[in-house]
């Protein structure tokens, strides 16, 4: 529902509210869903950005629609670390504008296409969508570019957020170490990403469960997103084992089909770790 919402461009809470659902409601293909008072509108196509020709030394570049810093630095084939370094105000979290000017260093010029993408295309013998795994690429370069937690310290995060959001640390401590060892910079081909290994509409989900918008590059949100899904599966399904399952195959998924093979393995592993955290 997050996803719908986004891509129609309406508040999460409106498609609730239109259609007398809410958080933990479980929407099934083929059923129809308001994404306004009337009929669906077309989601808007940003405008296609020209693609710039790649520099030969230091120089500027002005932002189109559709750019965002990774695609700018793979373009001008810098990294984006140098690509930040080389504008001082500029961070991973920083918000970029159509006409605003960025600096493009000169050092480090290589062609695009000998660039080797951080996150690959498959996993466990499955192809995604170039678009998600560019999507997941971009990510991958915005967290090895910023400064993250150790695992240690992660760890602590994990712990520290599932208390408070009334959740059984040990359980999602279980979660974090078998969705990435608390790796914040893990990012999957599925766009999975940080400790909790959160896809983006999934982490829309979790902005409205808790009432804020989180960004899952930041690992206080990332856990915070992880921890706010294992809590409503956990509400909203008949035993653990359920919920547990629901973090892996989709709640939905579940309850259609039951768990796959590969599900009931993920179930026994989260179980056997939640007791060496217990």
């Amino acid at each position: 529902m997050g996803a719908i919402a986004a891509k129609h461009g309406v508040p999460l809470s409106s498609i609730f509210s239109w259609n007398g659902l809410n958080g933990s409601s479980i929407i099934y293909p083929g059923q129809k869903i308001k994404v306004s008072g009337g009929s669906a509108p077309s989601a808007p196509t940003a405008p296609a950005a020209p693609a710039p020709a790649p520099v030969t030394g230091t120089g500027t570049y002005t932002i189109k629609a559709g750019d965002t810093l990774s695609s700018i630095a793979s373009r001008h084939g810098v990294s984006l670390a140098a690509l930040m370094a080389a504008n001082n105000n500029v961070t991973a979290t920083t918000v970029i504008y159509p006409g605003q000017k960025l600096t493009i260093p000169g050092a480090g010029l290589q062609p695009v296409g000998e660039t080797k993408p951080l996150v690959p295309s498959t996993f466990l013998g499955f192809t995604y969508p170039p678009a998600v795994v560019s999507s997941a690429n971009e990510n991958k370069a915005l967290l090895n570019a910023s400064p993250v937690p150790s695992r240690a310290e992660m760890k602590s995060i994990v712990a520290d957020t599932a208390r408070r959001m009334g959740v059984s640390p040990s359980l999602a401590l279980a979660f974090a170490e078998q969705e990435s060892g608390f790796d914040q910079r893990a990012v999957s081909p599925a766009n999975a990403i940080g400790t909790m290994q959160v896809i983006p509409s999934s982490g829309q989900w979790a902005s409205d469960l808790v009432g804020r918008k989180l960004n899952l590059l930041d690992p206080y949100d990332n856990a915070t997103a992880g921890v706010a899904i294992i809590r409503t599966l956990i509400a909203t399904s008949k035993d653990l084992d359920t919920a547990i399952a629901g973090y892996y195959q989709g709640q939905y998924s579940v309850s259609k089909y039951g768990m796959y093979e590969d599900t009931k393995r993920y179930v026994e592993s989260i179980k056997a770790r939640q007791r060496t955290f217990g």
